[in-house]
């Protein structure tokens, strides 16, 4: 079980997968939690089953203007904020003999650019206030690299380094990489090749299950002020990428 958290966390990518589940995780912790992402009616629904100390707001990330409005909103709900845990994401994989160059373009703004709009959204505030914690969620992927996964993996190494970087630029900051392996969620659901696709579902027959990253998340954020957790990686049991 996680240890309480009293501290006002907010997630994006919340409406399914890796990021419901850690708001269900922190806001069982007793976490304030403020959640973003662009299907409103799931955020309602999550918000409305989880109580008064969760809050929402639909999130686009590649926007800054939403993430700003975005950090406002949660700041006006719950007061300062300690955690920002940046989880929106996406995959459609292919490989680049397919030419998929919007599909790369989409992910750098959404895996990159979304995440660096997040830490520019929060990042005065922590400073102002002189404590802050980053959690980005990247992937096995920013270490080891699979056909079909060669951008996918590009912005998720970006990833941790953008996190790395912050460590060591902000040390009274906390910052975390949180590197899954596969998980049965809705990620890679846009991808449009179809032998890739049935590719994944093959590799998903050995899975996490959402809730396993959620508590690394929170295992994180439950640290005291001067344990800083760098990075976690997480797969499932067995032979697995």
């Amino acid at each position: 079980m996680t240890a309480p958290i009293d501290r006002t966390i907010l997630v994006t990518g919340a409406s399914s997968g890796i990021g419901e589940a850690a708001v269900r995780e922190l806001a069982g912790a007793g976490a304030r939690v403020f959640i973003g992402a662009r299907r409103e009616d799931r955020l309602k629904t999550l918000a409305d089953e989880l109580g008064d100390n969760v809050g929402w707001q639909k999130l686009d990330v590649t926007s800054a203007d939403s993430f700003a409005a975005f950090v406002a909103a949660a700041g006006a709900r719950f007061g300062a904020i300690d955690t920002l845990v940046n989880n929106a994401g996406i995959m459609p994989l292919s490989m680049l003999a397919d030419l998929k160059r919007d599909e790369w373009t989409r992910m750098i703004d959404v895996n990159i650019h979304g995440v660096l709009n997040g830490i520019a959204a929060v990042l005065p505030g922590f400073l102002a206030q002189g404590s802050g914690h980053i959690i980005n969620v990247a992937s096995v992927a920013a270490h080891k690299i699979a056909p079909t996964a060669a951008v996918y993996g590009a912005t998720k190494y970006a990833v941790w380094a953008i996190t790395e970087g912050f460590r060591q630029e902000h040390p009274t900051l906390r910052a975390t990489t949180i590197c899954p392996g596969v998980v049965a969620t809705e990620l890679g659901h846009d991808i449009t090749v179809p032998e890739v696709a049935a590719g994944m579902e093959q590799l998903r027959q050995n899975a996490l299950t959402p809730d396993a990253i959620g508590r690394a998340i929170a295992y994180a954020i439950a640290q005291p002020d001067d344990v800083h957790v760098n990075e976690i990686i997480v797969r499932p049991s067995g032979p697995t990428f």
